[in-house]
C-alpha cells in the first residue's frame, strides 16, 4: 500500500528540499494520521515524531482541545479579510500574545509562515527609517550560519547553504559577521555595529540557537550584550524566533532566556502548536507609531497577505497558548531536557562516529564525523532510525532532535536508544 501512495505522490506532488528523482528510493513514510507523540502511516506503522514534524508540533498530534477549538471556529467563520477589517478571534489571540511576548507594547502583523514573518520585519524596519526621514539607514547586519527562510528577502538575510547559492544574483547584500560556531562571534558583531550603526536599519538574529545551520548555540549573556549594544546605538533588533519560540529552549521565548526586549520578533512554527500555518511579526509600539498618519498617506505600510489573521488559525493558536500556560508545559521542559542530556551522554556521546553534541533545552544537534561523501552518514542514520520507528531528519551530518514539549521520559529513552543503534551501524 505504501508503494502505491508513493507512486501517486511522485506523479503529482513536488516536495521542498527534496530531489524528486530519488524520492521513492529513500522510502519516505506516507502519514495517515497522528496520535500524541506518534505518526501513523498508511500501513499502520507507528513512528515517534522526534523532530516535531520539522520543529512545528509542540504538544503532540490530534489534541482534542485544539481540534475542538478549530471546529468551533469553523462553525462561526473560517476566514474573512484582515485588510481594513477585523475578526473577533484574531483580536483575542493578539491580546493573549501581548501578555507574554517580550516586545514592549506589541502589535501583531500576521502571515502564514516564518519566512513571510521575516520578510515583513525587514520591510517594516526599512520603511520605519524612511517614515522618520532618516534615509541613511538601509542596511542589515546578520550573522554567519544564519537561516531566516527561503523567500528572496529572508534568503538575503541568511547565510549560504541549502543550495541557495544559485539565487545569489537575486539576493540583496547585507553586512555579515561570524555565527555562533566562531569563538569571537560577539566581538566581531559588536565591532561591525559600532562601525556601521549610522547605516544599519536593523540587526537580525536567531537568539540563542542557530537551528538550521546545525544547532549552533550562544550563551544568553552573549546575546544580551549584543542586543544592549545594538539598541544603545539606535539599531533596531529583530529576533527571529520562528524556531526557538513557544518553549523549545526552556522558556516561552529564547528572548526571555537572554533577558532581552527586541524591537521586533518573528514567530511561526509552534504558534498554532503545529496544527495550521500561521506566523506573525511582532512590532513594538515605538516602531508601529511611525506608520501612523493620514489615510492613504506614504506612511502606510502597503503590505499584507490574503490569509493574514485567518480565523481558524487564530483559534488554534489561541487554544494552544492557553494550554501551554494553563498546564505549565514549558515549565517541564528543563527537566525533560536534562533527561535527554543524560541519555545522550550515556548512550551517544562516546560512540565512534559522534563528533559533538550541542543542546539548548529540547533543541539538539548531534554532529557526526563526515564520510568522504558529506551528508551520507547523516542520511543513513536517519533512514535506519525511521525504519526502527523514530522519525528523524538530518542537516547534512548533523542529526537534529526536537521532541515535543510534553514527550514522556520513555519517549526520550526510545528516541536515544534507536539513534544510538543507528549510529553504531553507520558506515
Amino acid at each position: 500500500m505504501s508503494s502505491e501512495w508513493i507512486a501517486r505522490d511522485q506523479k503529482r506532488v513536488w516536495h521542498g528540499f527534496t530531489q524528486m528523482a530519488t524520492f521513492a528510493d529513500l522510502a519516505p513514510i506516507v502519514v495517515d494520521r497522528g496520535e500524541g507523540a506518534y505518526l501513523i502511516d498508511v500501513e499502520q506503522k507507528r513512528y515517534l515524531d522526534a523532530i516535531s514534524s520539522l520543529w512545528v508540533t509542540t504538544i503532540g498530534h490530534n489534541n482534542n482541545e485544539i481540534n475542538e477549538a478549530i471546529i468551533a471556529q469553523l462553525n462561526k467563520i473560517s476566514h474573512s479579510t484582515l485588510l481594513g477589517n477585523s475578526n473577533v478571534v484574531t483580536v483575542e489571540l493578539s491580546e493573549e500574545l501581548a501578555k507574554v511576548v517580550p516586545v514592549i507594547e506589541p502589535h501583531f502583523l500576521y502571515a502564514s509562515d516564518g519566512a513571510a514573518a521575516v520578510e515583513q520585519a525587514l520591510k517594516i524596519a526599512f520603511q520605519y527609517w524612511t517614515n522618520i526621514k532618516n534615509f541613511q539607514k538601509t542596511k542589515f547586519l546578520t550573522l554567519g550560519e544564519a537561516y531566516h527562510g527561503d523567500t528572496i528577502g529572508s534568503l538575503s538575510l541568511g547565510d549560504s547553504g541549502f543550495g541557495t547559492e544559485i539565487f545569489n544574483p537575486l539576493r540583496f547584500k547585507t553586512l555579515k559577521t561570524p555565527g555562533y560556531n566562531t569563538n569571537n562571534w560577539l566581538y566581531r558583531a559588536i565591532l561591525e555595529l559600532e562601525a556601521n550603526y549610522n547605516e544599519l536599519a536593523a540587526l537580525v538574529i536567531e537568539p540563542l540557537v542557530q537551528g538550521a545551520s546545525g544547532m549552533y548555540m550562544a550563551l544568553p549573556e552573549q546575546v544580551k550584550e549584543l542586543v544592549k549594544v545594538a539598541q544603545g546605538l539606535g539599531v533596531i533588533v529583530i529576533a527571529d524566533e520562528v524556531a526557538t519560540g513557544f518553549g523549545r529552549t526552556g522558556k516561552l521565548f529564547a528572548s526571555d532566556m537572554c533577558d532581552i526586549n527586541p524591537d521586533m520578533m518573528c514567530l511561526g512554527k509552534g504558534l498554532t502548536g503545529g496544527y495550521l500555518p500561521m506566523s506573525t511579526t511582532v512590532v513594538s509600539n515605538r516602531i508601529y507609531e511611525a506608520f501612523l498618519g493620514p489615510d492613504r498617506s506614504e506612511k502606510t505600510f502597503y503590505h499584507g497577505h490574503s490569509f493574514s489573521g485567518n480565523a481558524v488559525c487564530a483559534a488554534a493558536a489561541k487554544k494552544h497558548l492557553e494550554i501551554l500556560l494553563r498546564d505549565k508545559i514549558v515549565g517541564n521542559v528543563p527537566k525533560l531536557a536534562e533527561h535527554l542530556k543524560n541519555e545522550l551522554e550515556l548512550k551517544v556521546k562516546n560512540l565512534e562516529f559522534v563528533a559533538d553534541i550541542r543542546q539548548t533545552g529540547l533543541m539538539v544537534g548531534i554532529e557526526l564525523h563526515s564520510s568522504t561523501d558529506v551528508g551520507k552518514r547523516g542520511r543513513a542514520v536517519c533512514i535506519r532510525s525511521v525504519n526502527d520507528g523514530v522519525l528523524l531528519r538530518p542537516l547534512g551530518d548533523v542529526i537534529v532532535l526536537m521532541p515535543h514539549l510534553n514527550f514522556a521520559d520513555e519517549n526520550i529513552t526510545q528516541t536515544v536508544d534507536v539513534l544510538a543503534e543507528a549510529i553504531r551501524k553507520s558506515k
